[in-house]
């Protein structure tokens, strides 16, 4: 190896060597831990000799004699010509660094790479932001219902409507055709009342006083990631939740249609007569497709017709005309979404409309700052709060004038093994 593979090899033993005493933290290396520490030790040990070895043999070939009458100083160059140098150069650039010519690592006066020679006056550069990933949230959230609340508790008076029937219509309101002079028939609505009641959503942290003092950075990134925080557990209570202590989910709903999976399919496959079966039931038009990730592979070879008139079913982004960032499915957006089911389980592909889900909001999202909580240990308490109820505004679905296929704004696809 080369003096500057030398060094990051060192580097990396001793990186590893740290690791495992950052991680038993106060309490001794177990006999394991203790093997492997000792054995990346001798490994910088090792490397370190090596590294002294090869800065002994530079300063050797750098020191040459006194030059002498009738000595060849050709013979001193460090390369035969200029060809023979820029072929070094070329070696260490399509190598990226790992050629093995020696001249070209060699500096004669003081230098960064190595840390006694100039290394330690380099001061290293340090951010004042934190790194963090970058989510896609908010796609459930903003295509609800957004109700605002003034108290905990909202009533909400709703027709009762299961069947777009005869007598069944808008909750009972029926018309007739009647002869000149005939006696009117009569009809009358029936209602139902929906009932909300806000949970809270809380996110608690503490910060010691020289933490929040001295690094900025840390306040900031708080006040940043936990909104986002409590936004993802508000968008899986929504698709996901039990009703109890927080909203009700639509996929534990009972407005919720599970369409059987199409029977001449094996395995955990998404067939285009899933889709089809899955549309064939949707009611309303503003729809969207929430889909488990792994699922997005499936959509791609979804088809209809066949010979030169197949076409396919799905759109994806920047193709055939569509410039969304998302794909699209009879001409509804296609939204990958945390909260949906892994591939093959109830959830993983629905078709949702999701004006018809009720999300109730009690103010906004507060938060608060004490120091009296952990007043003896220096520490201050930051806390979010945030409080929503939610339930889909259908309580189960809806039948048809004719037929018996019901129809519903929340349709899933139902097991596939």
């Amino acid at each position: 190896m080369n003096l500057r593979q030398l060094q990051q090899a060192k580097a990396a033993a001793l990186d590893a060597a740290k690791a495992i005493q950052t991680a038993a933290g106060d309490r001794l290396l177990s006999a394991e831990e203790k093997t492997a520490f000792d054995g990346h030790l001798s490994t910088a040990e090792a490397r370190e000799a090596d590294i002294q070895s090869t800065l002994r043999l530079q300063a050797a070939e750098r020191s040459t004699p006194g030059i002498e009458v009738g000595q060849n100083l050709a013979e001193k160059k460090p390369w035969e010509n200029l060809t023979a140098q820029l072929k070094a150069v070329r070696e260490a650039a399509v190598t990226h660094g790992r050629a093995t010519d020696p001249r070209l690592y060699a500096a004669t006066g003081a230098n960064e790479s190595v840390d006694a020679e100039g290394g330690f006056l380099i001061a290293p550069e340090y951010s004042t932001e934190i790194w963090q990933r970058i989510y896609d949230e908010g796609n459930v959230f903003k295509r609800c219902f957004g109700q605002p609340m003034s108290s905990n508790r909202l009533v909400l008076p709703a027709v009762d409507e299961d069947a777009r029937t005869d007598g069944s219509r808008f909750g009972g309101i029926q018309s007739f055709w009647e002869a000149e002079a005939g006696t009117f028939t009569g009809s009358k609505p029936k209602f139902r009342r929906m009932e909300l009641i806000v949970h809270k959503l809380t996110a608690l942290i503490y910060g010691t006083d020289e933490l929040v003092e001295d690094a900025p950075a840390w306040t900031s990134y708080c006040n940043n990631v936990v909104p986002q925080e409590l936004l993802f557990k508000l968008e899986d209570a929504i698709y996901n939740g039990p009703g109890a202590g927080m909203p009700l989910g639509f996929m534990n709903s009972a407005a919720l249609i599970t369409v059987t999976k199409y029977n001449s399919e094996s395995g955990k496959i998404i067939s285009a007569n899933d889709v089809f079966n899955m549309w064939a039931q949707r009611w309303g038009s503003d729809l969207v497709w929430f889909v488990n990730q792994d699922v997005e592979s499936q959509l791609w070879n979804l088809t209809r017709g066949s010979g030169t008139a197949v076409e396919l079913l799905y759109t994806g982004p920047g193709e055939r005309g569509n410039n969304n960032k998302y794909g699209v499915m009879f001409g509804c957006p296609v939204l990958p979404v945390e909260y949906a089911a892994t591939l093959g389980t109830p959830g993983d592909i629905v078709l949702a409309n999701m004006s018809q889900y009720c999300l109730a909001s009690r103010g906004e999202t507060r938060m608060d700052t004490s120091i009296h909580v952990a007043f003896l240990t220096g520490e201050q308490a930051f806390r979010w709060q945030v409080r929503h109820d939610g339930q889909p505004f259908w309580k189960k679905p809806l039948t048809p004038k004719n037929g018996s296929v019901t129809r519903s704004p929340f349709i899933a696809l139902a097991t596939r093994s």
